[in-house]
């Protein structure tokens, strides 16, 4: 069924192709980007149409851009999509994309027309396209299709060269397609506008943080959606009495953990109105494992503690992996049990995130956003 989805893309893309390109698609996966996009419109010559094509879980940003008078159109890989769908594509003179889409496989690439990647992390702990260890296993048919998207991205938008060394070796694409030019969603972690903003709001949502260190629980999605910590974890989490602790997992989870949350007792606070990226900005303490939640945390002033919780790395290894270099350049140690988790909560100690910052997040200084529209619109004009 791939295959033929795939192959229908193709011929409308084809009967497509005589479409001028004078349009700006932005395909979107995740609603951090909308300051972004938002700017981009603002900045674009008279006339020029951007149309956003968003996922549906994605209803809000969607809604927040339709406000601005930005055109939104959810998608969906169906039939509607390849024949609707696919021919307001192919009169994009510039497509960006904040994900892997599965149908640019199948796209017919015009040479004017240039498909740029707006990653939805800053950098990766974990491997994946071809340095996930368990690619080598999948079938020809689906080797070719990866390759076959990877291989649309004309430019790759990152915010140092290690995640541009990444990429290149996860996509086999050259490095002169990488731009170290800073992603766009990092600005406002560096704005203290909102900052300020941010944090009234967390308080109102969740008064029980006001007065307390706030310890945020937020490990990464799991493959299977399947999330089983340790006996004892609530035990760690809850060891400063005084702290207050919010756990966020990912949507698919939460229905899978709820003895981990009931066990942390009067300590838990629940926050299901607020984002992970909102929680942190009033975060003492960030644990996480595998997810580049640990990246945007370094950036923000209130950054004080951040514990990487492993306990199942030897595992995680073999699917999807880790950075061979992980243990390099993580600037805390990694804590593989509940007794070190333990500890490092008790002792709380700053953690230095000089070297870190500079490894991952080397171009996000909080003008991101202007040196991406600015590379782009020149693009257009040119």
């Amino acid at each position: 069924m791939k295959e033929i989805y795939l192959w229908l893309v193709r011929l409308m893309s084809l009967m497509s192709s005589w479409h001028r390109k004078n349009q700006v698609i932005y395909l979107m996966s995740f609603g951090d980007n909308v300051p972004f996009i938002e700017a981009l419109v603002a900045a674009l010559p008279a006339g020029t149409k951007v149309t956003v094509f968003y996922r549906p879980q994605q209803q809000a940003a969607a809604a927040r851009l339709a406000q601005r008078g930005i055109e939104t159109v959810i998608f969906r890989d169906d039939l509607g999509f390849v024949f609707k769908g696919i021919p307001r594509i192919m009169r994009a003179r510039l497509i960006f994309c904040d994900n892997y889409y599965a149908f640019l496989g199948g796209l017919r690439h015009p040479k004017q027309m240039r498909i740029v990647q707006v990653w939805h992390a800053v950098g990766a702990i974990k491997r994946f396209g071809w340095d996930d260890p368990t690619t080598v296993d999948r079938s020809a048919s689906d080797k070719r299709r990866f390759q076959a998207v990877y291989d649309h991205f004309d430019e790759v938008v990152v915010a140092s060269p290690a995640m541009g060394q990444v990429f290149a070796t996860s996509y086999h694409l050259s490095p002169k397609r990488m731009q170290v030019l800073g992603y766009p969603r990092s600005d406002r972690l560096l704005d203290p506008k909102w900052l300020t903003t941010t944090r009234e709001r967390v308080y109102r949502e969740a008064p029980a943080l006001a007065g307390h260190r706030v310890i945020v629980y937020a490990p990464t999605y799991r493959e299977g959606v399947t999330f089983a910590p340790p006996a004892g974890l609530a035990a760690a989490l809850t060891s400063d009495p005084d702290a207050r602790v919010v756990v966020k997992l990912h949507p698919a989870l939460v229905a899978q953990s709820p003895h981990l949350q009931q066990a942390l007792g009067d300590q838990l606070v629940t926050a299901k109105g607020l984002s992970t990226t909102e929680l942190l900005t009033v975060a003492e303490t960030l644990i996480t494992d595998y997810s580049s939640v640990a990246f945007d945390y370094s950036l923000l002033p209130n950054a004080h503690s951040l514990l990487f919780y492993l306990f199942d790395l030897s595992t995680y290894k073999l699917g999807p992996g880790v950075q061979p270099d992980l243990l390099d350049w993580l600037p805390s140690p990694a804590l593989t049990d509940n007794d070190q988790l333990t500890a490092a909560i008790q002792q709380d100690a700053a953690v230095d995130f000089t070297q870190f910052n500079s490894h991952w997040n080397r171009a996000n200084d909080g003008k991101a956003t202007q040196r991406v529209v600015a590379r782009y619109v020149a693009l257009l004009t040119n």
